[in-house]
């Protein structure tokens, strides 16, 4: 895909959503962070279905250290890998506490260093919470990505760093939160839904129906 269909494909996203954010409810940068960890390899819909439980009792990362690994897990069993999850989530609240003074860091590296956090949830926190213009290649971003010829990529990293290189500056900080909303509702995984795509036209997959 060329830099122009590239302008007019962000610009109609832009158009349809001009202040896209993330679909997980949170009200403080901890709370993200707790939400976005969780997320991985689950909807969003389950981890703010039990976080609407969890952060009403246990939003700072004293009170959720001091639930432990147990209770935790009982506001988190309807979320895949829950186990993992809560052991990660109780180490990662003990080590902002004990080196971050209880702040979510703002660096990559300081948060890739916290437990059950890897470069997708860093940089997730960094754009939505610190306003950083970096992108979170999760599974529809890839899709999007290589179906469109967007960004196509063998890996998640690949399509991640050409994605950096040919999105316009001026897109770049809500690139993340456009392409993954199409690719949660229109560019599906299964019967993607071409005939009511809004960048349809400046596709290029073959495969697509209309």
């Amino acid at each position: 895909m060329n830099k122009t269909k590239r302008i007019a494909l962000f610009t109609r996203l832009q158009a349809a959503n001009p202040a896209p954010t993330t679909e997980l409810v949170y009200h403080s940068h901890f709370e993200l962070l707790i939400a976005v960890v969780l997320s991985a390899q689950a909807t969003d819909v389950s981890v703010n279905k039990a976080t609407a439980k969890l952060f009403p009792m246990a939003n700072t990362p004293e009170a959720i250290a001091k639930l432990g690994v147990a209770k935790l897990k009982r506001y988190i069993q309807n979320i895949g890998l829950y186990n993992t999850k809560a052991e990660n989530v109780i180490k990662l609240c003990k080590q902002l506490i004990e080196l971050h003074h209880s702040q979510v860091p703002h660096t990559r590296e300081a948060l890739e260093a916290l437990p059950g956090v890897g470069r997708k949830t860093a940089n997730v926190v960094l754009n939505t919470a610190f306003g950083q213009p970096v992108i979170a290649v999760d599974t529809h971003i890839f899709r999007v990505s290589n179906r469109t010829k967007i960004a196509p990529g063998k890996t998640v990293r690949e399509v991640e760093d050409r994605l950096n290189r040919v999105i316009p500056k001026a897109f770049k900080q809500d690139a993340h939160h456009w392409l993954i909303l199409h690719g949660r509702y229109t560019c599906t995984a299964k019967k993607p839904k071409c005939e009511s795509c809004i960048i349809n036209d400046l596709c290029e997959w073959s495969g697509k129906s209309v």
